[in-house]
């Protein structure tokens, strides 16, 4: 990959402007502009930052131990300035829809909704009927939000986070939308765009099964067990489709057991989640998978407190 194609993905994956990014290297916007453009190639001492950069968004180069230690810690405190996360949540209606329509938007997007926030909300909140839209993909933002809501629910009536709920979840996101919804899959599939092989699907009901136990359990490291979970989650693949929007959904149900808040996964992240997560499955590494959800979370607490 040369110089160019390394700087437009770190622009994609950070979602940062040219001219941020220009800062965060030390040059001009022009200078770096002319980089992009390949005008002008840069000096050895810039061409390092830009390789650092790259190789720490592709999950290519260790996080600093202490540096992801730092961002737990902040997340520990900032919980513990809220006595019940998700009663707060639950108790305002402003926070509850914010909740409501960025995980539908951004988790729906991920998996290729074309739906845009607007439209999200128009369909979540006003209940219309987009013409020009697929009607397959309002339905998907329909029952994600009735999924929520019973997540949401399930969690404050103090139910565990188990094997019925997952396969609940499943079947209100497949809602007429699939005729196995509820149900694990019974065939072969693969990961698009993944090097990652997926469990045989006749040993996902047993690993499902280990995944639950492994969910039922509490951890001190809550965001360690959460990437861990996650990944795994991905990997064993349980479901025909919709297994990137259960997984976030049982992100989620981990995060609110521990006073966490939803993690806001940005659809403009989509990149850098898939390559921390694949990173996570083929090298059992999930130290840069852990540093997202830190900042994903960050994002949800931000939300919580009308920051």
């Amino acid at each position: 990959m040369d110089t160019k194609a390394r700087l437009k993905a770190i622009l994609e994956m950070t979602r940062k402007t040219q001219e941020e990014f220009a800062k965060e290297v030390g040059v001009s916007f022009v200078t770096l502009n002319s980089w992009i453009n390949g005008r002008s190639v840069p000096r050895a001492k810039n061409l390092k930052k830009i390789n650092d950069w790259h190789d720490r968004l592709t999950g290519q180069a260790a996080i600093p131990a202490g540096q992801l230690l730092a961002k737990k810690e902040t997340l520990a405190v900032r919980s513990k300035a809220h006595r019940d996360v998700l009663a707060e949540l639950m108790a305002n209606p402003d926070i509850y829809d914010q909740f409501l329509l960025l995980l539908t938007y951004h988790t729906n997007r991920i998996e290729g909704s074309t739906l845009t926030e607007n439209e999200t909300a128009a369909i979540l909140f006003d209940n219309v009927s987009l013409p020009n839209r697929s009607l397959v993909e309002q339905m998907e933002a329909k029952n994600h939000q009735t999924a929520l809501k019973f997540l949401f629910d399930w969690l404050r009536d103090k139910k565990p986070i188990d094997e019925e709920l997952i396969l609940k979840l499943h079947s209100i996101l497949m809602n007429s939308i699939r005729d196995d919804a509820g149900q694990y899959r019974t065939h072969g599939v693969r990961i698009v765009g993944a090097s990652v092989a997926t469990a045989n699907y006749l040993k996902v009901p047993d690993l499902m099964k280990e995944l639950a136990n492994a969910l039922g359990k509490k951890e001190r490291d809550i965001i360690k067990q959460s990437a861990v979970i996650h990944s795994r989650f991905e990997q064993i693949h349980p479901f025909s489709d919709g297994n990137g929007r259960v997984g976030r959904l049982l992100l989620c149900a981990q995060l609110l057991r521990a006073n966490f808040p939803p993690a806001i996964i940005h659809q403009e992240q989509r990149r850098l989640y898939m390559a921390y997560l694949q990173k996570a499955q083929k090298d059992r590494d999930t130290s840069n998978l852990e540093e997202f959800l830190c900042d994903a979370v960050m994002s949800g607490f931000n939300i919580l407190e009308r920051k």
